[in-house]
This record gives structure tokens, sequence and C-alpha cells, in this order.
């Protein structure tokens, strides 16, 4: 038998270095799976159309109509015969429009322009509150996590503060201070970030331990670094979680606060409804009370629900 060349049978191979690097796995960004997830679901596009709808009305439609509200209130004050109207009767004496479609009230004013006029306050406010409060929470319960000198300290603070009623502390502040926009923030961001605060130490103080973190440290890591890059992408579910829950509830505690008296001084959601609770159970009048506690229902359920879905799409483990 002949004996076969060595070269048939060696044949030299060179490396390919960015062939080896290429992964035959798919692509992941992890917004466009959040948003893949999210709108998976048509309901979530419903709830945003009707979020959109909310905050259309409450801030543009003010705008586009020139509502005035140290004017318009009080348009139709010396008329007896505007007052307490139903929307069929309202539109008979002004006019078919938008605004008459919910009658008027005690002073001849357009119920429907007053509700969106007082639902951009309660909704500025509920914004504005959750924005500081998630901010400063989220970032004092990153540092609280890591430090244990932090943590003695701020565990006492929260001790302390946990065990006063909270709407208590709100009363009390606003009743120092002058019932104005911003001080009801001062009130409800004074101590409302500290909850916050504990909440995510928890989850740090449960991630900071894993192996990829005590690498980073031994590799001599930064903790801002490792707080920033390594724990906090990972909260992002849990911090949605947080802003549902929080920002429809700041909206509850000025709708209870201005109910009982104690609210702003602006014509917000909850001085309407203080102002027309005598309206309640009388009847012909009942779409004066009625109209600003039904709002106030549907943006903290839209808020509430919105935020939960997303907060679901934001689990990487709702991507696969």
């Amino acid at each position: 038998m002949d004996e076969i060349p060595e070269e048939l049978l060696f044949v030299p191979e060179t490396a390919d270095t960015q062939g080896a690097e290429r992964i035959t796995a798919p692509g992941y960004s992890y917004w466009k799976s959040v948003g893949r997830v999210f709108f998976r679901k048509r309901r979530n596009i419903l709830l945003l159309l009707l979020l959109a709808a909310v905050l259309g009305f409450s801030y543009l439609y003010p705008l586009m109509t020139g509502y005035d509200p140290g004017v318009d209130p009080y348009i139709n004050l010396l008329d007896p015969t505007a007052k307490h109207l139903g929307p069929r009767a309202a539109m008979e004496k002004f006019g078919y429009s938008l605004r008459w479609c919910l009658g008027t009230g005690a002073s001849g004013q357009s119920t429907f322009d007053a509700v969106w006029y007082g639902a951009g306050i309660s909704l500025s406010l509920a914004l504005l509150c959750g924005a500081i409060n998630l901010t400063v929470g989220v970032l004092a319960g990153a540092v609280w996590g890591f430090s244990r000198r932090v943590d003695a300290v701020m565990t006492e603070v929260y001790n302390v503060i946990a065990n006063i009623p909270y709407i208590l502390l709100i009363s009390v502040v606003v009743l120092i201070l002058s019932a104005g926009f911003f001080s009801m923030v001062f009130a409800l961001t004074v101590t409302g970030w500290v909850g916050i605060a504990y909440f995510v130490r928890t989850q740090v103080m449960i991630i900071r331990d894993r192996e990829y973190n005590l690498a980073s440290r031994c590799l001599g890591t930064p903790l801002h670094r490792i707080a920033r890059k390594n724990i906090l992408p990972y909260l992002t579910s849990v911090i949605v979680t947080l802003a549902a829950t929080e920002i429809p509830s700041y909206l509850s505690y000025e709708v209870f606060l201005s109910f009982i008296g104690m609210g702003l001084e602006d014509m917000s959601l909850g001085r309407l409804i203080e102002a027309s609770q005598n309206a309640m159970l009388t009847p012909g009048w009942e779409l004066e009370f009625w109209s600003p506690v039904a709002l106030a229902a549907v943006i903290a359920l839209v808020l509430y629900v919105t935020g939960q879905n997303l907060s679901d799409a934001s689990d990487p483990r709702t991507h696969i």
C-alpha cells in the first residue's frame, strides 16, 4: 500500500479571532424587552391611552379654554338661575358645549372645567412628591444598604419615624405652615422618603453580597460604582412598583386633607369635594360632588394599574 503524503494528512488552520468572539445567541436589549412585554397586552395600551387622555384634559384643556381660576368660578355668581343646574338644564341655558356636560356648581361655574383644573393641581402635587421621595429614597437606600455606619444611624431614625402616624405628621406640618402648594409638598416629602429608603436598603442588602459584587470589591471597584452599575439596575422593577403605589397615595392624601379642611388653598380635587359635600345627598346636585370623587378615583386607579403592569414588564424574568 502506497504511503499517503504528509501534506494530505494534515491541513494547517488559522485562528479566526473575530469569529471566536461571535456568539450565536440573539442580541438582548433590556428596554426593548420591557416594551415588548408591556405592549404585548392590549389592556396596557388602553391604560396608556386613558392615562394620556387624563393628562391631556388636566393640563391642556384649561389652557385651551383659557380657564382663569380667579374669574371663571364666579362669572355667573350674580345669576341665581345658573346655580346647581344639571347637565341638560345647563346646556339649555348656556348652549350645547362640552364644558356644561356635568352641569353647574354652587356659584354657577362649569363643573367640567372645575374638575379638570383641580385634577391638574392634584396631579402636579402627586407627581412632584413622587419624584422627590423616590429620588431621595432610592439614593439614600442604596447608601444605607452598603454603609454599616449609616445603617446604625438610619435604622434608629426609621424606628422613630415609622411609629408616628404619617397622616398626623402631615397634618401638623400643614398646620404650622400655610396651606399652600409647596408647604403641602414639604409636608409629604419631609419624611416620606424614609420608608422608601428602608425598603430599598433591604433589597440592596440582599443583592450586595452576591458573588459578582464580592468579586468587584476584591478588584477594588468603588462602592458607589458597584451600587450604580451592579445593584440599581436590578432594582428597576422594584422602583417602578414603589412609584405605582406612592404616586396615587399622595393624590389620596391631598384629597383627604382638603376634604377635612386642611389641604390646599387652590381649588384642587380635594377642595372641590370639600366644597360640594352638601350636594352629595341633594337631589339634582349629586354630580357636583361625585364628579371630582370619580375623577380622583379614576386617576389613582389608572396610575396604580399602569405602574404595576410596567413593573411586571421591567422584571427580567418575564423577558424569557
